[in-house]
């Protein structure tokens, strides 16, 4: 992997990083962090991601995240809008990527939707969705509200500022009044699926304490191309550490078998 280095889109840096080979010698995955997340959080899946199935990974902290520029607070209720049809595909144009398959996870699958269902940039080859939100339920808001208590009160602090630095503030709060402001809860990408002109993956997790499975079912009935689906049991928000084999067998599955890689 490269060491982390900056680009700068629409006035701010945003650290990144490059897991070989590079855009022109095969496709790149590109992974699209949780609200919670950053480049650093991903820790080696990228790298193991990329080892499986032959692709280059670009690996991204948005503004407000990681060791990338702060946003100003608080971040307006369209902001996954924002980040879907113009920070990222700005971010592909500035480091060349050409054919690329987005994994995104939570927030980071709510880009991915918007993006592949709004304004796809081409080559895009295929999504991958872990937990994804395409609507907001009562149970995910109140496990987001919970969230701040512990973030005020307990030890959730001091354990994202591993992974955010000087950005911590700016991460938490700047996801979670979004998600708990009362007119956040008209929010719905729905209209987004239909858009959707490749194949995708979707893995959720049993226990996912942020969704139910009432995303997965929207999902699969409403997007504009095939969609499977893996449910995990012992298995919470976060697939691919709770069960980082089963899902990296999948991802891998899944990417050498799409049809614009698959003759490679």
């Amino acid at each position: 992997m490269s060491a982390p280095a900056y680009l700068e889109i629409a006035g701010r840096r945003l650290e990144y990083a490059w897991h070989r080979p590079a855009p022109a010698v095969a496709p790149t995955l590109v992974f699209l962090h949780e609200g919670l997340g950053s480049l650093g959080l991903w820790r080696d899946f990228p790298a193991k991601l990329a080892a499986a199935t032959g692709c280059g990974a670009l690996v991204y902290s948005r503004a407000g995240y990681g060791a990338s520029d702060p946003v100003a607070l608080p971040r307006p209720l369209g902001y996954m809008h924002e980040e879907a049809l113009g920070v990222l595909p700005a971010v592909l144009a500035a480091t060349g990527v050409g054919e690329h398959i987005l994994v995104g996870h939570s927030d980071g699958a709510s880009i991915a939707v918007i993006n592949a269902g709004g304004a796809p940039r081409a080559g895009l080859c295929g999504i991958i969705l872990e937990a994804p939100h395409v609507f907001t339920e009562d149970m995910g808001i109140a496990a987001i509200a919970a969230a701040g208590a512990a973030y005020r009160d307990g030890d959730l602090r001091p354990k994202l500022g591993r992974w955010h630095g000087g950005n911590i503030d700016n991460a938490f709060w700047g996801w979670h009044d979004v998600w708990c402001d009362p007119a956040f809860r008209r929010w719905n990408i729905e209209n987004y699926l239909p858009g959707i002109a490749v194949p995708g993956l979707l893995i959720q997790g049993e226990d996912d304490q942020y969704g139910t499975i009432a995303q997965v079912e929207a999902v699969r009935r409403r997007s504009g191309a095939p969609v499977r689906v893996l449910m995990l049991s012992d298995c919470k928000h976060t697939p691919h550490r709770d069960q980082a084999e089963k899902v990296l067998a999948a991802m891998a599955e899944f990417v050498r078998g799409l049809p614009a890689l698959s003759g490679r």
